[in-house]
């Protein structure tokens, strides 16, 4: 079995952030007083190494909060979640960038990371310096740095700037040579932000494709993205996290399903109560029961009853139906016009049924909008649909767990 490269247990990071009190008339006894709790708070801060923070209400903030997994060599790890749940300082303590509140981290090996455009480089030293630089802070000789100069060099495209500081790159010229070091460096651990997506495509793919050859060389990689797509292509597992917590930690697939199915039981959309002027107003999804589901045989249909409300001409306007893959792919797009529901005074209503044994058995997510075409989007819905499609007996069934497509095609033998 490989051996474990990082072990966190109970991880946490707290920060105290401060706010400023309502603002309005105040005695001038109160503004004395204030100011001098203000001076004793900063003081106290002080004294303590704290950073001194403005405010005159402290708060207690945890970025993360019990964090608890376990990375073996050759791992390629995805973090994933939502802006805001943490993926982002759990990277920055796993660099050893800041020092966490609580739990207890083991690492193994030489980190390499790239966390933000600039980290690890000194403004006024060259492209040349930096790469020497970032491989000392690596822990390598010169030697050993030079062996792998003219690859990082030749992978990063920049050349020409060699020998200038890069304090005057601009971001992506950046990135370009800050990801050829960390992978050409040979770290036996390397930490990856969404970064990359300052690049252009061309610079993208080819990082990809060293990340691929990186992981399958046995080196371990921590990769931050929001592109389902590139999770599943360069993981072998994958953490979830939700507002600072370990939400799942797994298989890729199971990770992405449960970041896209925000609720399993809100299966019904409802927003009875808005007053616009136009909007969607319920939609359900139901099987041929009528009962409202989110799992559906690949041989059965799926009905989606809809409502929108309108106060405007209808003419023009237009259900937009998409479903799309675990990956946010968009899989098909369905248009139907609002003058085809039934019509209540400004509420219009639908059903419309989609054919069996045509879907895939997958995991899928549906969004809806309400729009005229190259005109205006009035409203729309996402994260309230994740279905199931389960084989209720196709000759395929025998290939469970394999990717072959989305749909089942039907063809007519004519000789």
């Amino acid at each position: 079995m490989p051996d474990m490269v990082i072990k966190v247990e109970n991880l946490g990071k707290k920060y105290v952030i401060g706010h400023r009190g309502e603002r309005g008339y105040k005695t001038f006894r109160e503004q004395v007083m204030q100011h001098l709790h203000n001076f004793y708070s900063r003081t106290k801060q002080l004294v303590k190494g704290h950073q001194i923070l403005e405010g005159d209400e402290l708060e207690e903030f945890w970025a993360l909060q019990d964090i608890n997994f376990e990375i073996r060599q050759g791992d390629r790890l995805g973090i994933i979640g939502k802006n805001g749940a943490g993926k982002s300082t759990l990277l920055k303590l796993l660099s050893r960038i800041t020092e966490p509140s609580t739990g207890t981290i083991r690492i193994k090996g030489r980190v390499a990371s790239l966390l933000e455009v600039g980290t690890g480089f000194h403004q006024e030293l060259s492209g040349r310096e930096n790469i020497y630089l970032n491989g000392a802070i690596l822990g390598m000789s010169r030697s050993e740095i030079k062996k792998k100069f003219d690859e990082i060099v030749e992978f990063s495209g920049v050349e020409k700037f060699l020998d200038t500081p890069v304090k005057r790159y601009s971001s992506g010229m950046y990135v370009r040579l800050a990801f050829a070091i960390a992978a050409h460096l040979e770290p036996e651990i390397l930490i990856i932000d969404e970064v990359l997506a300052v690049g252009d495509a061309e610079f993208q793919e080819k990082c990809i494709g060293k990340m691929d050859e990186v992981g399958r060389s046995g080196r371990t990689i921590l990769f931050v993205s929001h592109q389902m797509g590139l999770i599943a292509q360069l993981c072998n597992k994958a953490l979830l996290l939700d507002n600072g917590k370990g939400k799942f930690i797994g298989s890729v697939e199971e990770a992405i399903l449960a970041y896209n199915t925000k609720d399993l039981h809100n299966l019904v959309y409802d927003n009875s109560k808005s007053n616009k002027d136009i909007y969607l107003h319920k939609i359900e999804l139901l099987n041929s029961a009528g009962e409202i589901v989110n799992r559906f045989k690949h041989n059965e249909s799926i009905y989606i009853r809809m409502s929108a409300y309108c106060r405007l001409p209808s003419s023009g306007i237009e259900f937009g139906i998409a479903l799309l893959n675990n990956y946010q792919q968009r899989v098909f797009t369905l248009q139907v016009p609002l003058s085809k529901a039934k019509r209540t005074g400004d509420l219009h209503q639908i059903t419309i049924c989609l054919e069996s044994g045509l879907i895939v058995p997958n995991n899928y997510q549906f969004y809806f909008d309400l729009f005229i075409p190259h005109q205006a989007i009035f409203d729309s819905v996402t994260g309230h649909f994740p279905i199931k499609i389960i084989d209720g007996g196709s000759r395929y069934a025998g290939y469970e767990g394999v990717e072959y497509g989305y749909f089942f095609i039907n063809y007519e033998i004519i000789s």
